[in-house]
């Protein structure tokens, strides 16, 4: 009987990581371009890809001039780091959470709120973190590859996801794959820690 409840709930998390994953791949390729100008718009000012008499002037301005000089699936660009990096940040996140959570010590949600509540906060801020640190390189890449303006392959600073922690990596180091990790962790913390407490 304990065995065929613990089978259950084993199929039901995968069950909910995959359905989980699935519709965060469709609606996060749905959003993508209006992310890939968000990206432009937010980094064209430190871009050596334009000049400033060629900056975009608008959200408008840039979706017609992405699209007539880079092509429809350019607002795709990125788009599959993005989508890579869900299914292991989910189960990173409460993989860890479960970890950390014994770590921490069990309270009773009844007798022991404080501690419940403080010992949830840490077991999930500190999922976060480290599930965070693992998947930072994809997210890095994608907002790397989403900013990048070339019009053509050619013109492109990165030709494909591996090209770009390639090129990274020899350029900066390992640690170049990890440039803004420090206010991404500290958000990243905050915002688990809400979550799972």
């Amino acid at each position: 009987k304990m065995e065929t409840v613990h089978q259950h709930r084993e199929s039901s998390f995968f069950k909910d990581f995959f359905i989980g994953g699935v519709s965060a791949t469709i609606s996060k390729s749905f959003i993508a371009p209006v992310e890939r100008v968000k990206l432009i718009l937010q980094t064209q000012d430190v871009s050596l890809q334009i000049t400033k008499a060629n900056r975009y002037k608008s959200m408008v301005d840039c979706f017609t001039r992405v699209y007539t000089e880079q092509g429809l699936f350019s607002f795709w660009r990125g788009n599959a780091a993005n989508c890579i990096r869900y299914f292991p940040t989910q189960a990173l996140n409460f993989s860890f959470k479960t970890i950390f959570s014994n770590s921490f010590g069990t309270f009773s949600p009844k007798t022991e709120k404080l501690k419940f509540f403080l010992s949830n906060m840490a077991a999930g801020g500190a999922a976060g973190a480290v599930s965070l640190f693992v998947v930072y390189p994809m997210d890095f890449a994608r907002t790397r590859m989403g900013a990048d303006l070339g019009k053509t392959a050619a013109d492109r600073q990165f030709t494909s996801l591996h090209n770009c922690l390639y090129r990274i990596m020899k350029h900066d180091g390992f640690f170049g794959l990890y440039q803004g990790f420090g206010v991404s962790v500290v958000g990243i913390f905050i915002y688990r820690a809400a979550y799972f407490g």
